[in-house]
């Protein structure tokens, strides 16, 4: 049997690079769309159980491929339905995933990196720094992993699944990786998740902000703000420094030009109790999205999620309140984040490979 140079993660090729994997495998072409059925709208993660496939050619798979490159370590479950999966890649670092059920809709909140390397000062992520990027199948296989944990391998899903990339890392530092993997996912063939069921947030990478608003078939855009003048932003978010907010307002109203009928982008915006929440900014991100005539907008505003290791806790809720009501009142669409896993570290800003786990049964 011909042995390839290295094992290969199949999980991370779309169907043409499939077709050209199993030429040189020896194969027929019509084993690339068997493959990639198995892999992705059968969900199997074993050579072995795709049994349409010919013993020999699977056989010949087991030694020259991998559908299988992460593994789950422990699984956490908290007390509103939320489920954290810890996973380690082949080569040792960690991948976290979140999985979170609501009526009618499931979502999964998946990482683009191992780590974060832009210091967000709110973030317990970025204390781990950023350890590697993940490769397309790796982003792809979280998905996989979590639809087999939930729904058993292979299962329908009952109804739809939502994908946001806010999970660890920033998707647009890994773009090519980040596109790849949706591409994969939204395949008729496979996992079938379009990108109008997916969300990428970004810290504000503006050049793939441009880049991205010229993507016809792309996912939805959230854009994290957090300050509404640049010494804040700055301190909070060190990225401001590269990219003040000018730059990128000015990005997302080009983003906004983009948009398709009905569509909209999202600020996202943490709020950090006696830091950022205070009425007078909610008057001052209103003015700044008026001044750079943004109307598609909406801001989704996300109560800080605390963590020993932060020096910031969340705002009062009567505060959330107003700063809402004031973004309202000026014309600005605003919305209230509820935390969900807070108490299994799986809520936005907190996912840091935290090792206690409470449940440790589930299916891959």
């Amino acid at each position: 049997m011909e042995v390839m140079s290295e094992i290969v993660h199949l999980s991370g090729l779309d169907i043409e690079e499939l077709v050209a994997f199993v030429g040189q495998a020896g194969e027929p072409k019509y084993r690339a769309k068997q493959l990639f059925k198995g892999l992705h709208e059968r969900r199997l993660r074993d050579f072995d159980a795709i049994t349409d496939l010919p013993k020999a050619f699977r056989e010949k798979l087991n030694g020259i491929a991998t559908a299988s490159t992460l593994e789950v370590e422990s699984r956490y479950v908290s007390e509103d339905g939320t489920r954290r999966y810890l996973m380690n890649t082949r080569d040792g670092f960690p991948v976290e995933t979140v999985y979170i059920p609501s009526e009618g809709r499931d979502t999964i909140c998946f990482s683009s990196q191992s780590g974060c390397p832009l210091k967000c000062d709110f973030c317990l992520t970025a204390k781990l720094g950023l350890l590697r990027n993940l490769t397309a199948g790796e982003i792809v296989e979280q998905i996989i992993i979590v639809l087999n944990d939930v729904y058993g391998v292979g299962n329908a899903t009952p109804h739809g699944t939502n994908l946001v990339g806010m999970g660890a890392g920033e998707p647009f530092l890994n773009f090519e990786n980040l596109l790849k993997a949706l591409g994969i996912i939204s395949s008729e063939e496979g996992l079938f998740i379009v990108p109008n069921r997916v969300t990428v947030s970004t810290a504000g990478i503006v050049p793939k902000i441009y880049e991205i608003a010229q993507i016809e078939n792309r996912p939805h855009l959230a854009i994290s703000l957090s300050a509404a003048d640049d010494e804040l932003r700055s301190k909070l978010m060190p990225i401001n420094k590269r990219w003040d907010i000018d730059e990128v307002m000015k990005a997302a109203r080009v983003f906004e030009g983009s948009l398709k009928r009905g569509e909209r982008f999202t600020f996202e915006y943490v709020l950090l109790g006696g830091v950022n929440d205070s009425d007078e900014q909610a008057v001052q991100l209103a003015a700044l999205i008026e001044r750079y005539g943004l109307r598609r907008v909406k801001v989704n505003l996300i109560p800080h999620n605390s963590a020993a290791q932060l020096d910031y806790h969340p705002s009062e809720p009567e505060q959330v309140l107003r700063f809402k009501s004031i973004l309202e009142r000026a014309g600005v669409s605003a919305y209230v984040r509820q935390p969900r896993g807070r108490d299994i570290y799986a809520a936005c800003g907190q996912l840091a490979a935290k090792h206690e786990p409470n449940s440790l049964e589930f299916t891959l």
